[in-house]
């Protein structure tokens, strides 16, 4: 302790102060002990002379400063380095330079200097005569003897020596790079050399960001008070802190003699990025057990159907413009057969379309074959070939519009979609239901707006109210399916039904505001989202 300087602090900032150096981790001494020399020092010097790996001193540093021990200030160095055509120089000798060597080699005519080929484009050979001519005069141009003549190129006195340029070049290709400061004591010819080695692009400049870490007032004064100077840090009890409580230290009873170095339990760790599942399904899987735990069936069907399942069956004309091939993805030349056992359900369909379209059905038509639009094709093959009369059924599985994709459509996305059929089931059966799912989800202001479906009759739309947007959004459909749909199919009872696309319910979820982003791959996204949110 500096004498008398004990005497000028406040006991409980000297109490507090002390304190501190149990809280010191190692890497932080030795970080405090070089920084003593109060020189401003960048993280690759203090690794140079601490002998700590960088990774070390990073997070010494970031503790240090945590606790408002140095200061960190960022600074930007400009360098100069070799360009690509510096580099080539290097490697293949200045253009001017070739030039001599071939007028010693006697091609000394630009007749025979063009024979040779030795430039890359007429650029370089007018600087090769430029420099080795008129700059430093290397060479002389003699006229011809007689009229037609070439003039011929003699070497001058001089000419095996280094240009500037070159000498420069290879000063800078020895340093790897040369900083401000070096430039600024470079002598008046070297400047010129520079300018114009920038001239010909042979050198380039370029910025780095580095910090510099130097003692904060606060750290001085610790690093009086504690005597964390090279004696402090030699002393024979530091030499022997334990690092680790073993097996052999807690069986031998040891540990009660021994001295362990401290840890910063709040310091901060790598961070391990487990594998795990994609967001979305991690949301598909929640949703899914939602519906189980409702009391749900689930069921699943082909991806690929014929247009009787995805359009006929679901009341849907077949000049409908979602029929149109800008909306729907058709299989070309491939068609599903409708089985002979579903002639009664092929018969009543077409005489529901002529008596509610008031057109022909084309049998021939329904035979198409596409990706399916939506769910519903699932859920009404499964009613149609088990006639239940009671049944809570749901599925979950990809669909496919052929629309632009944007902010919030997607050619192929997740929808879900909901079936329940009984005797006495109603519309606010059906709301009751909504209200339920989405309340599991942690949806709770929920309301539901009058709209029109094709297919279902009564219909609604399921509006949620988004805090973060602080209005409502629009969410599932839902209605009950007309009898133009269930009756040809055999269907006796109503059926309630809803669904709607995942990803939207995702957007809500994950805070996103465009629907590519689930799909965008971007793992620093990824990876910050938990396995759960409420």
């Amino acid at each position: 302790m500096v004498k008398g300087l004990k005497s000028l602090i406040h006991p409980v900032i000297l109490q507090l102060m002390q304190d501190r150096e149990s809280q010191l981790h190692p890497i932080e001494k030795s970080l405090l002990k070089t920084l003593a020399s109060n020189r401003p020092m960048s993280v690759e010097n203090l690794s140079e002379l601490t002998g700590l790996n960088v990774d070390q001193v990073r997070r010494g540093i970031e503790w240090l400063k945590y606790k408002g021990l140095i200061s960190v200030n960022a600074k930007s160095i400009t360098k100069i380095s070799i360009g690509k055509n510096g580099l080539y120089a290097l490697e293949n000798r200045f253009p001017e330079r070739r030039l001599v060597e071939l007028v010693k080699q006697g091609f000394n005519t630009m007749q025979k200097l063009s024979n040779v080929g030795v430039f890359h484009d007429n650029n370089e050979s007018t600087a090769a005569f430029r420099h080795a001519v008129y700059l430093n005069k290397w060479l002389h141009q003699s006229p011809p003897s007689k009229p037609g003549d070439d003039a011929t190129l003699v070497t001058l006195p001089g000419s095996d020596e280094a240009s500037p340029e070159e000498a420069l070049l290879m000063k800078i290709h020895m340093a790897s790079a040369m900083s401000q400061d070096q430039v600024s004591s470079l002598s008046q010819e070297e400047l010129r050399a520079l300018n114009s080695l920038k001239n010909r692009h042979f050198i380039v400049e370029h910025t780095d960001k580095v910090s510099e870490i130097i003692l904060s007032d606060k750290g001085r004064r610790l690093l009086t008070l504690l005597k964390l100077d090279n004696e402090r840090l030699q002393d024979e009890a530091e030499q022997h802190l334990v690092n680790q409580l073993t097996p052999q230290l807690i069986a031998s009873g040891r540990w009660k003699d021994v001295r362990f170095s401290p840890l910063d339990v709040e310091a901060p760790t790598t961070s391990l990025h487990a594998g795990k599942k994609h967001p979305l399904q991690n949301l598909i899987d929640e949703i899914k057990e939602v519906f189980i735990g409702m009391g749900f069936l689930e069921i699943d069907g082909p991806l690929i159907q014929s247009s009787f399942w995805n359009f006929d069956v679901l009341f849907t004309p077949q000049d409908h413009p979602a029929r149109e091939m800008q909306d729907t993805f058709y299989i070309p030349q491939t068609y599903q057969t409708i089985p002979t056992k579903d002639r009664n359900i092929i018969d009543s369909v077409s005489r529901v379309h002529k008596k509610g379209w008031h057109y022909e059905w084309d049998p021939e038509e329904s035979k198409r074959t596409v990706l399916r639009t939506h769910t519903t094709p699932v859920t009404l093959r499964y009613l149609s070939s088990n006639k239940t009369a009671d049944a809570k059924l749901f599925t979950v599985g990809k669909v496919f519009r052929n629309e632009k994709a944007s902010y919030k459509h997607l050619v192929e996305f997740n929808q879900i979609e909901g079936i329940v059929t009984g005797n006495s089931v109603t519309l606010r059966d059906l709301m009751g239901l909504q209200m339920e799912f989405y309340s599991k989800l942690g949806i709770n202001k929920v309301k539901f707006w009058p709209t029109f479906f094709p297919y279902t009759e009564p219909s609604l739309q399921s509006m949620i109210f988004n805090e973060s947007l602080g209005k409502w959004v629009e969410l599932f459909g839902m209605g009950v399916f007309r009898p133009e749909v269930t009756e040809p199919l055999g269907i006796r009872n109503p059926v309630l039904a809803w669904g709607g696309g995942i990803e939207r319910i995702a957007m809500l979820r994950f805070g996103l505001n465009d629907v590519r982003d689930l799909y965008s791959n971007n793992l620093g996204w990824l990876r910050s989202v938990p396995r759960y949110q409420s």
